[in-house]
């Protein structure tokens, strides 16, 4: 299987590129049955189907990348450094060896040279495929709009709090994108009745930060609530879902006016 899928539309794209790099599920068997419990095969902290949920985006000017191979392989949001990729926690290194309550991940840990391994067949690939489209978009337009999307479930295990808001935005405080990003998106957001917040928990991962450091890019990570969409304890069935097909209307109605939102802050 490939790393990722890209799709843009047929004749016009606009300079928003959007990042999917969680949503991906696809693991071989050979590496499931490595993992140390049901509960590990289950894929915990998968963003179920966030790539259905905004599979709209294309048909207004936006390019989405999106894995397909789950996180449990490669991380795609975090970085890439010898240093990290055997790390430990699912908040740092490139493979997670344990989660973070400490409970195991894997009952036979790759090996570094395993692990170096899946980096180039998934990590590298997909960053390589970003950076490019980011050139892309700068190269005729001068300036692009990086958005990082995610989910995350109601209950947030690193902070051991329930989160209240629907959607959580990240732009590492500020050094990331511009207020005319971060406000245009909230209120994009909020005008569909999201509760929104900034920069707490969330203030953005890898990409966000390490793309948006280049020049003429503006990042923000979106994270949004598993609620919103789908009954968090039945992942597989969410596409079925009454709650599904409203929040993925709200989204598009949301996203409608951010499309319009960065075609106006890049021209400006």
């Amino acid at each position: 299987m490939e790393p990722f899928v890209e799709q843009s539309h047929i004749s016009e794209t606009i300079p928003l590129v959007v990042s999917i790099p969680h949503a991906g599920t696809h693991l071989p068997q050979a590496v499931l049955d490595r993992l140390a419990s049901d509960a590990m095969r289950a894929l915990p902290l998968t963003d179920w189907h966030v790539h259905e949920l905004l599979d709209f985006l294309p048909h207004f000017g936006v390019t989405v990348l999106h894995a397909t191979w789950s996180r449990f392989y490669s991380d795609l949001n975090r970085p890439p450094e010898l240093g990290v990729v055997h790390e430990g926690i699912f908040s740092s290194g490139i493979i997670a060896l344990e989660t973070e309550h400490g409970e195991v991940v894997w009952a036979e840990p790759p090996t570094t040279d395993q692990v170096l391994e899946w980096r180039r067949h998934v990590y590298e690939p997909y960053h390589a495929r970003l950076r490019e489209l980011l050139r892309e978009q700068l190269n005729q337009h001068g300036k692009v709009v990086l958005i990082d999307a995610h989910s995350v479930p109601s209950y947030e295990e690193t902070e051991l709090t329930t989160l209240e808001h629907d959607i959580y935005l990240g732009n590492r405080n500020g050094e990331t994108c511009g207020e005319w990003l971060m406000n245009g998106v909230t209120a994009s957001f909020a005008a569909q009745g999201f509760d929104v917040a900034h920069n707490g928990p969330f203030a953005g991962g890898y990409i966000t930060e390490h793309y948006g450091r280049m020049p003429g890019v503006e990042a923000l990570q979106v994270e949004i609530v598993q609620r919103v969409y789908m009954d968090e304890n039945d992942p597989c069935d969410a596409l079925e879902s009454p709650r599904f097909a409203t929040a993925k209307a709200k989204l598009a109605n949301a996203f409608r006016r951010i499309t319009a939102a960065v075609r106006e802050g890049i021209a400006a």
